[in-house]
């Protein structure tokens, strides 16, 4: 007789988990990522807009805050700018959240061996996050470009499209222009996994087991969405500076024989704390956390039931 496996959402638990095949762990990642995105996504686009802002909004012009944006946006330029380029990261979120939960549920294992550890803890929670991070950077960066170029006001009257976008990047700046912003993205993605999954498994330990509740699913789910919502606030604390300066580092075309202002992650940090303030490392936070706090317990409680009812068919 065999025995279905099950999915690896008992990250906190103390147990080997049973690892779902590759296929299915994409698939429940897929699901969970564009779910997140369709509700989400104009908050992205309005934390977009105030990251590229330099300094503060002047006599009406540039943005104030989030609602100051969100009005703006609709009253300017109609409320279907708020899903101004969705279609580059619905293209990337089915990669990109398939290879972040698959390769988080692959590391995991593959360092309990490693490691000679019965059971996931903090410090390999945090490790396999930042790995999970480091390899789904791989895959996102030229959607990350070519969805910065199409949100960014100053530049997106430029593009008549994402088609009409990766066409021009790649004719005036060059094929190797989408991986432009690699090195930041790389860093952004390591730390936000690693604050994210870290999370996850420090309040997954402290909330009830749900085979102790009278309500075994229902506590679940509320297990999966308390730690998703704590893990995406983490995340995004952890690295809205590093958000910002990749979505500065992307908004500009290069040019030959031009050094940008913006380059590498680390020191495009010190200048925009040098010009503008150790605050503007956190523009776009809360539009940040509005999305991914929630976004993060929607990724987490989709991923868990699509990953679960995938674990009963295998």
């Amino acid at each position: 007789m065999t025995t279905k496996a099950e999915p690896v959402s008992n990250i906190g638990e103390d147990v080997k988990p049973k690892t779902l095949p590759f296929r299915y762990q994409f698939v429940a990642g897929a699901v969970a990522g564009i779910s997140e995105i369709l509700v989400m996504y104009p908050l992205d686009i309005v934390k977009t807009r105030i990251q590229l802002q330099h300094g503060k909004a002047v006599d009406g012009q540039g943005y104030t805050g989030v609602i100051d944006c969100f009005r703006k946006i609709i009253k300017n330029e109609g409320a279907s700018r708020l899903y101004r380029g969705i279609t580059a990261p619905i293209l990337m979120e089915v990669p990109k959240r398939a290879i972040k939960f698959s390769s988080n549920d692959t590391f995991g294992p593959l360092y309990q061996r490693l490691f000679d550890a019965p059971a996931i803890t903090q410090p390999l929670a945090v490790l396999t996050g930042a790995s999970a991070g480091a390899v789904e950077s791989l895959v996102v960066v030229p959607f990350e470009l070519l969805k910065i170029r199409l949100q960014d006001k100053t530049s997106a009257s430029r593009y008549n499209g994402l088609v009409d976008c990766l066409v021009k990047v790649v004719r005036q700046e060059g094929p190797l222009a989408l991986y432009n912003g690699f090195e930041s993205t790389l860093w952004r993605h390591i730390v936000w996994n690693a604050g994210y999954f870290g999370c996850i498994f420090q309040v997954r330990v402290q909330l009830p087991t749900p085979e102790t509740s009278s309500n075994p699913k229902m506590q679940k789910t509320l297990n999966d969405l308390a730690a998703g919502f704590v893990g995406g606030i983490a995340g995004t604390t952890l690295n809205t500076p590093l958000d910002v300066v990749k979505s500065r580092i992307q908004s500009v075309a290069k040019v030959e024989g031009v050094r940008p202002k913006y380059n590498w992650a680390w020191p495009s940090l010190g200048i925009v704390a040098r010009e503008e303030g150790f605050r503007a490392l956190y523009k776009g936070y809360v539009a940040k956390i509005l999305r991914f706090g929630p976004g993060g317990g929607v990724l987490l409680v989709v991923y868990s039931a699509v990953a679960e009812f995938l674990g009963k068919v295998v």
